[in-house]
């Protein structure tokens, strides 16, 4: 599996633009997943913003849409898969009411809540936070490089590391053995997402 790129969604962090050119521009980057994140969004306001990340994706291919929490709009959207939180419903509950190629990630913090969401039918765990930050304060210490390796180690479903994460911490997070990168800021913030996205394969070796 090749280094994977993780875009996750936060409206409230791009005052000056509206969320749909940021989608489509990280879409057209080259980022492999996006997750729509946007939890005080009505259903059918969420619904409309997956279907136009969707409509962004489909031309390149090979870019994932996920919906955060929201499984009925998931499945209405007819998105790749969602993303469940620790309060969100169960991935067991998931998995036989969704069809079978439908992708299921979940948030996780611990080696214990990593290797449940295993067992239970996840696709891949989003980990953190792996470095401070200040939307993940409410986790407790960042989990750190070390705890990084050992869930990475111990689980067989791509892990990405969250939380923190930077462009001088990318090379750590892969010898760590994480399968990618997931954050906001990382992506939401810079100049370029275009150049950003290019110089993130460089260091990551393509």
């Amino acid at each position: 599996m090749n280094f994977q790129l993780y875009y996750i969604t936060d409206r409230s962090q791009i005052p000056s633009r509206t969320l749909d050119p940021c989608i489509a521009g990280a879409i057209a980057a080259g980022v492999d997943w996006v997750q729509i994140r946007e939890k005080d969004l009505p259903a059918r306001r969420l619904l409309a913003l997956t279907e136009a990340a969707l409509a962004s994706a489909r031309p390149q291919g090979c870019t994932r849409v996920m919906v955060n929490d929201r499984l009925d709009v998931a499945l209405a959207a007819q998105a790749h898969g969602v993303h469940l939180g620790t309060r969100s419903m169960p991935v067991e509950l998931v998995r036989r009411l969704a069809p079978c190629e439908f992708v299921v990630g979940v948030s996780c913090h611990s080696l214990e809540e990593a290797s449940a969401a295993q067992a239970a039918g996840a696709n891949y765990i989003l980990l953190g936070p792996i470095f401070a930050t200040p939307s993940k304060l409410t986790y407790g210490p960042p989990l750190g490089l070390v705890k990084l390796r050992e869930v990475a180690s111990r689980v067989s479903i791509p892990v990405f590391a969250l939380g923190g994460i930077t462009i001088d911490r990318v090379a750590p997070c892969i010898a760590s053995g994480a399968a990618g990168i997931a954050g906001i800021r990382i992506f939401q913030d810079c100049d370029s997402v275009q150049e950003f996205v290019r110089e993130l394969r460089e260091i990551a070796g393509g």
